[in-house]
């Protein structure tokens, strides 16, 4: 099944500059804003800058130099946030919601990163 990009979606309108954002950091293929209703301390939202609705999508279509400057960008964004846990920082949450079961609320590949506070676990592991 083929993935239909939306280009009106709140993100797509972040990229071409029709809302504004506070942007952590910007490369040739990616963007990481402030979210505007953050859950935690630290809450970016990573999002590259090509039409991919999920994170499958953004695997099987982008090229290698965006999946990388993506994959940077985020690693980027946990260091300058002070979650690296290895460093010793306390770690962070990285999450991405794909399509209707998975709650996704804007239809562009974005990833959260969550840091400063524990996140509590997502689902029991009973």
């Amino acid at each position: 099944m083929p993935y239909v990009y939306d280009d009106t979606n709140i993100f797509a309108r972040i990229l071409r500059g029709e809302i504004p954002n506070k942007t952590v950091l910007e490369t040739e293929h990616t963007l990481a804003f402030a979210d505007i209703a953050p859950k935690a301390p630290v809450h970016v939202l990573v999002i590259p800058k090509g039409p991919y609705v999920t994170y499958d999508h953004f695997c099987a279509e982008a090229s290698a130099a965006e999946i990388v400057d993506f994959a940077r960008t985020v690693a980027e964004v946990v260091k300058r946030s002070g979650a690296e846990a290895h460093s010793g920082g306390k770690g962070f949450r990285a999450i991405t919601n794909a399509g209707e079961h998975g709650v996704q609320e804007v239809p562009h590949f974005h990833m959260h990163i969550l840091a400063g506070r524990p996140i509590g676990r997502m689902i029991s592991l009973d």
